[in-house]
């Protein structure tokens, strides 16, 4: 499964606003939810929080991969949020996230979703990627940035 298959422009979103970690997680479902027939807002939601009390998705560098599962899903839903202004998300290193690829994964999705985590951990771990997705204009440019289109 390749980022390219799971986002597009319209499930890219830039400059967000969040007062707190809970309210972004909140809009995280609210995205995950909008072109879904399988998720609820509420199912994505729990799942996220559930995920979360397990220890932080935050990994670094202003990076985060907000992920779950859910019960009854047959397709992995996905959106990249950039933050206009960083927020703390309990990142490994301490430092606010303003970057972050978000899933819904179905509840048996197994060994598909962990090569998943591990392919966008790895995007991630490009500190020139990571400038030139701060820098990019628009959910286009983020698009061809995040499928490898652009670089």
């Amino acid at each position: 499964m390749l980022i390219s298959d799971l986002l597009s422009p319209e499930r890219i979103r830039c400059d967000v606003s969040s007062s707190s970690k809970k309210r972004l997680l909140e809009l995280i479902s609210e995205e995950l939810a909008r072109n879904s027939d399988e998720f609820t807002q509420r199912d994505i939601f729990e799942s996220l929080c559930a995920r979360e009390r397990l220890g932080s998705t935050g990994l670094g560098k202003g990076v985060a991969i907000p992920h779950g599962r859910i019960k009854g899903g047959r397709h992995v839903e996905a959106s990249f949020i950039r933050l206009r202004k960083p927020l703390p998300f309990d990142a490994i290193d301490g430092e606010p996230v303003d970057l972050l690829f978000c899933l819904a994964v179905p509840e048996d999705c197994g060994e598909d979703h962990l090569k998943l985590l591990a392919q966008v951990a790895e995007l991630f771990s490009d500190s020139e990627l990571l400038e030139e997705l701060r820098k990019a204009k628009d959910a286009g440019t983020l698009m061809q940035l995040l499928s490898g289109t652009k670089h």
